[in-house]
């Protein structure tokens, strides 16, 4: 009897990688600056969006943000209140966003009138790293709470990303957390990227992340 081999995470990822590729050829039609925004549950992502997104909007940049979770609302809750469109994706107990999901997304959002799409992957240092979603600009939420070896213990997620954001660093003197050893362990895995500490509640350094950010959309506006 002959054994029949099926490669099915060949397959599973040529084709993400396909719906991948039309999304980025739809933001790119549509001169959309678009940002995944990965990081472990908890580790302050929408808490920064909060912040963010009033200085962005300040700042004459409109944005549309795709929310992943595995189920609940809690999330696109907390951003709609900012009356900028959101669509809230539920994955079913998927651990990532795909690209297919992604086009769901797009496919909701009016992107003719939009600069900027933020993408918030669901919780998770290891899925959402695997799958490509065409966009342009990958961003990892730490926090001083995680513990700062997470870039040697999770490095595709930290190597694939151009900012690191180091979140919650209001807790500094309650944690046990070193700055510079977790720069050191980013610079391990990936030497070119950015690292902005922030913290997602009393807004430190929002402003300093918001210019980076506004500064990419309009580099992108022109390229």
């Amino acid at each position: 009897m002959t054994i029949k081999r099926i490669q099915i995470g060949e397959n599973l990822f040529a084709k993400n990688d396909e719906i991948a590729g039309e999304n980025a050829k739809i933001f790119v039609e549509n001169q959309i600056f678009s940002i995944n925004l990965m990081g472990s549950p908890g580790s302050g992502k929408t808490a920064i969006l909060e912040k963010l997104i009033p200085e962005l909007i300040n700042n004459g940049i409109s944005c549309g943000v795709i929310e992943g979770d595995i189920a609940g609302s809690f999330d696109g809750e907390r951003i709609e209140r900012f009356g900028i469109p959101v669509v809230q994706i539920n994955t079913g107990g998927a651990c990532h966003l795909e690209a297919h999901m992604i086009r769901k997304g797009i496919e909701n959002l009016p992107l003719s009138g939009l600069d900027m799409v933020i993408v918030e992957n669901v919780g998770n240092l290891v899925c959402p790293a695997e799958f490509k979603l065409g966009v342009d600009f990958n961003i990892t939420v730490a926090s001083v709470t995680e513990g700062e070896e997470k870039p040697v213990k999770y490095p595709l997620m930290y190597s694939i990303s151009e900012l690191i954001v180091l979140n919650k660093v209001d807790l500094l003197n309650a944690v046990e957390f070193r700055v510079e050893k977790f720069k050191e362990y980013v610079r391990q895995v990936n030497v070119q990227a950015e690292l902005i500490n922030v913290s997602g509640k009393t807004g430190e350094n929002i402003k300093i992340l918001a210019e980076y950010i506004i500064k990419k959309t309009k580099q992108y506006e022109k390229s």
